[in-house]
């Protein structure tokens, strides 16, 4: 665990969705003395495929939200953020349209919660919130001069496989965490707890996760030069309309290194 001991203090995981965190790091987080787990989108999409269940979507994030606690309650997690704009949330899938509003109250709360480092997602094309993230903690760090942290999640390679855990490209500094049979076993009960996602958690194992400094991405390109796994889904959102918001944001802000005080 030692190339792993950055991450095993006061850690600020910015993740996209409840349950990202059980799949990325559930079986870190119980090694983790003070992970402090903030959810940048209300988890719930406009699309009423995504919420027809439950009657609307203000139910439905509230339902996953009370899953989140209910799940990192299960890995002893006891710091909890669901990041706002002023008094709403940011909604799922539109994170990339709010960057401005999402890095002020990050900024915020780096500044209330002083983390050691950061942990967050790859940028791999899987979903526009999970890529968002990535980039926004990319930012946070150079502002805080706070190391970075990344985790894959899931992403479609050139040839339209699907790949589910693993890093889409490697650099050497790749660092797994086997977790040990207790800590599979908290994993696999904190993955329960999102009741609502068991369909699509399924496909997500509970053994080995994958860690690494956070690459130097181009952000101002897609991920991949092929067909990124929310273009493949349909969704009507493009990579190149995803990558422009982050050039755009990075041309128009001021990026100037931040006291944490």
């Amino acid at each position: 665990m030692d190339a792993l001991a950055p991450l095993l203090q006061k850690t600020l995981i910015l993740i996209a969705h409840p349950d990202d965190e059980a799949v990325g790091c559930g079986a870190l987080l119980q090694r983790m003395s003070e992970p402090v787990v903030v959810f940048a989108t209300d988890g719930a999409p406009h699309d009423r495929y995504f919420w027809e269940k439950t009657g609307s979507r203000e139910a439905y994030a509230d339902l996953r939200r009370r899953e989140a606690r209910t799940a990192l309650g299960q890995a002893g997690v006891r710091h909890i953020e669901f990041l706002k704009a002023g008094e709403g949330y940011f909604t799922d899938q539109e994170l990339f349209r709010c960057l401005g509003a999402a890095l002020e109250s990050l900024s915020a709360l780096v500044r209330r919660r002083s983390p050691q480092a950061l942990l967050t997602l790859a940028y791999e094309g899987g979903h526009p919130d999970h890529d968002s993230c990535s980039f926004l903690t990319s930012v946070l760090a150079r502002k805080f001069s706070l190391p970075a942290w990344e985790m894959p999640l899931y992403f479609r390679r050139t040839d339209g496989a699907a790949l589910c855990q693993q890093f889409r490209s490697l650099n050497g500094s790749e660092i797994p965490l086997e977790p040990t049979p207790q800590e599979q076993k908290t994993k696999h009960e904190v993955l329960a707890a999102y009741a609502s996602q068991g369909e699509v958690l399924k496909q997500f194992s509970a053994a080995t996760e994958w860690f690494r400094p956070q690459a130097a991405y181009d952000y101002s390109q897609p991920p991949h030069s092929g067909v990124l796994n929310y273009e493949a889904w349909g969704w009507p959102i493009k990579g190149t309309e995803v990558s422009a918001a982050f050039a755009n944001f990075l041309q128009s802000a001021e990026l100037a290194p931040a006291s944490p005080s």
